[in-house]
């Protein structure tokens, strides 16, 4: 089972590489940021020139938050992403939020160049789809998910992800609405946590 742009099956080699254990938390963002002063994409308010037809009340920082709609929806409509103003990756939820409790939760509203600026200050560097993909398998070759086929094996939550009718009910089996704490749910084979689930993370391609 694929969405549309995961297909067609290929194969593609790797060279060793080095991945860290699970997802970059707001926590380790956090001294990155005070180490560096740097300036997420979210908290820079957009270019109109960059923006043909921006509506001047929008010409401010903000950022896509997920909001939960009352109801069924045309899932083809994405309404359940709120733009809002001054939501970043300290107010996660737009003003008034903060990531004081959150701490060990992976950072989000993350562009690609602040993912990309995080890495090169840590020495490190973002990996590849292919390698992305790699880690995530945990060693197991056509397997649905990184702990087998079975997506709740007797009723186990392996990952955080929406349980029931996208996206107006959750019943909140594995227990969150949002994030939770990087490391809540067992390491796959490589002993890598959260490459399922979670969050959508960066790649170094397309």
């Amino acid at each position: 089972n694929f969405y549309p742009e995961e297909a067609p099956i290929r194969q593609v080699r790797v060279d060793p590489f080095w991945i860290d254990e699970a997802p970059v938390t707001n926590g380790e963002f956090g001294n990155f940021v005070a180490a560096t002063g740097h300036v997420t994409l979210a908290e820079i308010a957009p270019n109109p020139k960059d923006y043909p037809g921006l509506l001047p009340e929008l010409e401010h920082p903000g950022s896509l938050v997920f909001e939960p709609t009352s109801g069924p929806v045309d899932l083809l409509s994405v309404c359940w992403w709120d733009f809002r103003l001054g939501a970043a990756w300290r107010t996660p939820l737009g003003p008034g939020s903060s990531i004081d409790t959150i701490e060990g939760h992976p950072v989000v509203h993350i562009a690609y160049a602040d993912a990309a600026a995080y890495a090169l200050w840590a020495g490190k560097e973002l990996p590849t789809e292919a390698e992305f993909e790699f880690a995530a398998r945990g060693g197991l070759e056509g397997a649905a998910y990184a702990w087998g086929d079975e997506l709740a094996p007797p009723g186990a939550m392996l990952a955080n992800y929406w349980q029931g009718g996208f996206p107006h009910a959750n019943s909140l089996a594995d227990g969150w609405l949002r994030t939770s704490p990087v490391r809540s749910y067992p390491a796959n084979g490589y002993g890598l946590f959260d490459l399922i689930g979670n969050v959508w993370e960066w790649t170094d391609d397309w």
